[in-house]
């Protein structure tokens, strides 16, 4: 048996702006900062053998703080940009709202919600999930078969693709499936990966 937790990070500033932020590296807010150490507290008792994130500082400074508030500040963390949130294109570094009044709310409502339909000079979702299963299978799979203990911190798009795969979702379900900024979701796994049990923190 193994235990893998994932959560996305903290609130940054360009949630807090509501901005597209994709693969622009900003920083947390204050409140990501908050969250990002509340989700740690709640991880207190766990004991991890390895750490993932992104090649992204909201998502590192995340785990960062969480391991810190843990209990665990030294554990070795792998930072890899497979792990990376969705590559937004065009629409990186502009405001929702005004983006809707650009394209048409149902454009962007088709950019956001479709699972194959990627923004101009962007990913879809199917093509965040064809970067992060792979590594997921090649990296991080083989250490939770072995009875590893396993973190992840990362962005709202590269854990939904992990989640479709881990809990064999349809992409409709996906789409639907929400995620908590700083949210940990732990799973108890068998040694063939087979859930058996998940719940939220």
């Amino acid at each position: 048996m193994s235990t893998l937790v994932i959560f996305r990070h903290g609130q940054s500033v360009w949630n807090l702006e509501n901005k597209f932020t994709g693969w622009v590296d900003v920083e947390l807010s204050a409140k990501g900062v908050e969250e990002a150490r509340a989700a740690g507290h709640k991880l207190k008792g766990f004991k991890f053998d390895q750490g993932f994130t992104s090649g992204l500082i909201r998502a590192q400074k995340t785990l960062i703080l969480a391991l810190e508030a843990s209990g665990q500040p030294t554990l070795d963390v792998i930072r890899d940009p497979a792990l990376n949130e969705r590559m937004y294109g065009d629409l990186q570094g502009l405001n929702k709202a005004e983006t809707a009044q650009k394209f048409g709310e149902e454009q962007v409502k088709i950019w956001r919600r479709s699972f194959d339909i990627a923004p101009p000079n962007g990913e879809s979702l199917k093509d965040t999930a064809e970067r992060v299963i792979p590594y997921f299978e090649k990296e991080i799979a083989p250490l939770l078969k072995e009875g590893k203990n396993i973190v992840i911190a990362a962005h709202g798009n590269s854990l939904r693709a992990l989640i479709m795969h881990l809990e064999k979702m349809t992409p409709a379900q996906i789409l639907e499936f929400e995620i908590g900024t700083a949210v940990p979701r732990v799973y108890e796994l068998d040694e063939k990966l087979n859930i058996k049990k998940v719940n939220n923190l």
